[in-house]
């Protein structure tokens, strides 16, 4: 038995490898289970979703693969969706497909146009910036010879203005007039990313304000230089010497104090000294040796956007390379349409705009945002694709806000269970404006109160937002829109729904500041509300059992605030706490009261508590609801501190 179970063993063990030979021969004759194989899309784990890179016409497939971190077999299979056969790593591809393959991989982009045909000098774009009130539109209206100021509601500007300012030296330079109110910082922003020079204007009766220093910083993160426009030197207790100290501590090194920005002293109203602005401003282009491509498709940003009854989405841009033609297919960040029109500052209808040249397009599908870059595509399908995927792009982005603003959300609900929404539903003038309120408004969020803007929009109010808001109990904003119909303004009577209509920005924080302290909760706070010494102490016997044991009565003088029956109260004897309860018996003159004011004498007792000393301080102490306070300062700025 011994020697067959080893030859049994033996057996086993020559029998085994061969069947696992015969496994791994027959797992070799059959066919693949994924069969064609096609490359997972790779996670793109060191990319992060505001992660940007950049992109050019005829890049290779091999420098998309590097830039955003996929495989080459991922884009190619991409691009195979597109209807678009890559087969080598080495192939060019052009920039729009770029673009759509990086945002099927959730990677964001940036557009680098490289120089096609000879560039050729070009006009200089120039933006005017300043502290609120300081004569910035004011100084364009001399240069131009217009009268914007006085048209502007509350004397400031409400939103971007591109004009074209021919020189008496028949040089021409593009000016962006930018809004000097706090509220607009944004929009200052996107001045700075689209010019060459910014003009800093500063009154020298006032000096260097807080949106001064504002205008220094986003010119200085732009890289922009800058030529101060010391105004209203006519005027009154004006001390040009005192500015130029102030711009040099806060960093600007002028050329009076041996630095490299020009200063030039004007005034806007008697129209002195622009002709030395004039002279600075294009010394500053010169040395700048500012040129363009003119040749082929334009590059362009929009300055601002907005919706005309009879003409549709409307988009203010400025060339900044390239030519743009009429009847060209474009995409203008989401949106995409076909050119029907291009308009000059005058108005004019023209065919083309080349470098530094701001026209209004017309022929989009829809409204874009301002900021938004201008793209030139071949045909209406590239168009429209280009599009969607900027759209779809947009709504994950959305999205993932929207997850990660919600556990914000939760968290402060934690932290703040009191906190209440406010819904809000904004609408304005033009895209900008839109977007300068929405952000003014946010701002205003705080402890107490959650500003939800549940829907902005360009245009004047309609029913569809006497809907929205009477679903949702939201308030509705209008900035700078006409004063809708009666029966509009009737629906909203109806409802209920406050309606808030306004032409400058300030005014409009100041009504929605104070509107959010009102609706605030409040936090309960427990405060001293008056104060009192013992000056004598009484006992009242108690005649038997069933009446209770003795009381000891503090006689009181009350030397602060009030005293309160309801109110809880604080026995101090040296300033140390004794004892703390509420108030069983307040009486004057040996009735009883509910409230006793300073300078009174009362009758304490205090409920559990019979260790009174002549000389001891007794405090009342009252719950209080504290709302928070509504800030506005001299710039223009409001904020809400709890």
């Amino acid at each position: 038995m011994l020697a067959w179970s080893r030859k049994k063993e033996d057996v086993v063990g020559l029998k085994a490898p061969k069947k696992e030979k015969r496994v791994k021969r027959e797992n070799r004759t059959q066919p693949p289970v994924e069969a064609p194989y096609v490359a997972p899309k790779p996670k793109i784990a060191t990319k992060s979703p505001d992660k940007t890179v950049e992109i050019f016409d005829g890049m290779t497939l091999l420098d998309l693969s590097k830039r955003t971190g996929a495989y080459i077999s991922t884009l190619q299979g991409i691009l195979a969706d597109l209807g678009e056969k890559v087969e080598s790593e080495f192939d060019s591809i052009s920039i729009d497909l770029a673009e759509l393959v990086a945002m099927e991989l959730g990677v964001n982009t940036r557009r680098m146009h490289t120089g096609e045909g000879k560039n050729e000098p070009r006009p200089a774009v120039v933006t005017v910036m300043g502290h609120v009130d300081h004569g910035k539109t004011s100084l364009l209206d001399a240069l131009r010879q217009t009268s914007v100021a006085a048209k502007e509601a509350g004397g400031i500007t409400q939103h971007i203005g591109a004009f074209v300012v021919e020189m008496p030296s028949g040089a021409s330079i593009t000016f962006l007039d930018t809004p000097g109110h706090a509220a607009f910082s944004a929009m200052r922003a996107r001045g700075a990313a689209v010019t060459d020079i910014v003009v800093l204007v500063v009154a020298a009766d006032d000096g260097v304000m807080p949106q001064t220093l504002e205008a220094m910083s986003h010119a200085k993160s732009a890289n922009v230089p800058v030529v101060v426009a010391i105004n209203k030197c006519d005027k009154s207790g004006a001390d040009p010497e005192r500015v130029r100290i102030q711009l040099g501590s806060e960093g600007l090194l002028l050329e009076d104090m041996g630095g490299d920005v020009q200063v030039v002293e004007i005034s806007a109203v008697a129209k002195s000294g622009l002709d030395k602005l004039e002279e600075a401003l294009l010394l500053q282009a010169e040395m700048m040796d500012l040129k363009a491509r003119i040749d082929g498709p334009a590059q362009a940003f929009v300055v601002e956007a907005k919706v005309d009854r009879g003409r549709g989405p409307l988009a203010t841009a400025i060339v900044k390379s390239g030519t743009l033609v009429s009847g060209q297919h474009i995409v203008v960040g989401a949106e995409w349409g076909r050119i029907r029109s291009l308009r000059d500052t005058a108005g004019k209808i023209t065919e083309s705009a080349k470098p530094a040249m701001p026209v209004e397009i017309e022929g989009l599908r829809g409204l874009p945002m301002a900021g938004d870059d201008v793209v030139v595509v071949d045909s209406e399908e590239r168009a429209r694709m280009l599009s969607q995927g900027r759209k779809k792009k947009q709504e994950k982005d959305r999205l993932r806000k929207i997850d990660e603003g919600m556990a914000d959300e939760l968290e402060i609900k934690e932290e703040t269970p009191e906190r209440v929404e406010m819904p809000i539903i904004v609408k304005a003038d033009v895209q900008g404006s839109v977007q300068a309120v929405t952000d003014a408004l946010r701002s205003l969020n705080s402890a107490q109160v959650f500003v939800n803007v549940v829907h902005v929009g360009v245009g004047p109010i309609s029913q569809h937002d006497i809907d929205l808001a009477q679903a949702c109990g939201a308030y509705i904003v209008g900035f700078n829109i006409r004063s809708p119909p009666i029966a509009i303004t009737q629906a909203a009577a109806r409802a209920n729904i406050k309606v808030l209509l306004h032409k400058v920005i300030y005014h409009l924080l100041e009504e929605m500041g104070r509107t959010i302290v009102e609706k605030a909760p409040g936090t309960a706070e427990t405060q001293v509300s008056g104060e009192a010494e013992i000056l004598n102490i009484f006992e009242l016997k108690g005649r038997s059992k069933s009446k209770g044991p003795d009381i000891r009565i503090a006689g009181c003088r009350i030397t602060d605030g009030h005293f309160s029956k309801s109110g809880t109260m604080r026995l101090l004897r040296s300033g140390d706490v004794v004892f703390e309860g509420p108030c069983a018996s307040l009486k004057r003159e040996k009735q009883d009261a509910e409230t006793i004011e300073k300078g009174n004498d009362c009758g304490l007792v205090i409920q559990d508590c019979d260790d009174f000393q002549v000389g001891d301080i007794i405090q009342c102490l009252e719950q209080v609801i504290r709302k928070p306070k509504f800030i506005s300062t001299q710039s223009g700025s409001v904020r809400i501190e709890c």
